[in-house]
């Protein structure tokens, strides 16, 4: 079931193209990683989301229901945690947690005070005493209680500790065993892979990729690690191998996919003593999208 659907959605701010025919989709159950750099356009796609900005071009369902036209019930059903949050500076922490949860018709304190345990977050303090870790706690604290259907999280973790970042890993996989939907936007790869089902890279505007993690790992490389009873010459030249980097008695270089099996049989004719192989991971991918651009960001700040 199809919780969150746009479809060829496009932003203008006068002569400039923020979006360009943005497509995506959030299905029930799933986390889905949004991730790009600054300036892509992951913020104008998710203010458009939350009904705060009106596309110019393309449509946006949730629940079935209109993004813009229909904002207001939808966030009924929806939380939203931004990557810097404002609070009210002279409520407390837990003011700030149950205001929120009552504007949801969602109140379950007994979560309430077990999330507040796990984040170590004291509630009693007013907002204007807290560091921006707390500040996220308290929006973290006040989505996860509030039982919603969808969670939008735009950079969640900013400011939070790794331990606290890890209390936020388990809140979204809970989240997901319960049959929520969650919507990630990440700059911390690492995070979006132990956590996310599908993926979607944005950049300049525009979708580049979407897909599951095993679908998206052909654009990436394989590390490997080898060590040889003779040395290797002329590494650097053969074909799909990159970033050669000597380390004591051994190489360790990036291979394409494709042509592992080529590289392979080229170092195993000089004897293999030792080799190391990690499979590439969500980072690598990242950056083989946008290394060597030198084209700037388009788009917002984030």
């Amino acid at each position: 079931m199809t919780v969150l659907e746009a479809k060829q959605v496009s932003k203008y701010f006068g002569k400039f193209t923020a979006l360009n025919s943005i497509d995506m989709e959030v299905n029930k159950g799933e986390v889905y990683g949004f991730i790009g750099p600054n300036g892509a356009g992951k913020s104008t796609t998710i203010r458009i989301l939350l009904g705060i900005l009106k596309a110019s071009k393309g449509s946006v369902k949730i629940f079935g229901k209109d993004a813009w036209k229909d904002a207001v019930s939808i966030h009924e059903q929806l939380a939203y945690v931004p990557g810097d949050v404002n609070l009210w500076p002279n409520l407390t922490g837990g003011e700030v947690i149950d205001l929120f949860m009552k504007l949801r018709g969602r109140v379950d304190k007994g979560r309430r005070e077990e999330l507040i345990k796990r984040f170590e977050l004291d509630p009693t303090k007013k907002c204007r005493t807290y560091s921006k870790g707390n500040r996220q706690k308290v929006a973290l604290v006040a989505a996860f209680a509030s039982d919603a259907d969808l969670y939008i999280l735009d950079e969640p973790t900013s400011g939070l500790d790794p331990l606290m970042e890890r209390v936020f890993q388990e809140c979204v996989l809970e989240a997901k065993k319960a049959d929520k939907s969650v919507l990630l936007s990440s700059h911390i790869l690492s995070e979006v892979e132990k956590l996310c089902d599908r993926v979607g890279i944005i950049r300049q505007g525009e979708m580049i990729e979407s897909g599951t993690l095993t679908e998206l790992r052909h654009l990436t490389r394989t590390n490997l690690l080898v060590q040889t009873k003779q040395s290797i010459s002329g590494l650097e030249q053969v074909v799909g191998v990159h970033d050669v980097e000597k380390r004591d008695n051994a190489f360790a270089f990036q291979v394409d996919t494709e042509k592992l099996d080529e590289v392979i049989r080229h170092v195993s004719s000089y004897g293999i003593v030792k080799l190391e192989s990690a499979p590439p991971n969500l980072e690598d991918l990242f950056m083989r999208h946008y290394e060597g651009d030198g084209k700037g960001a388009k788009g917002d700040q984030s």
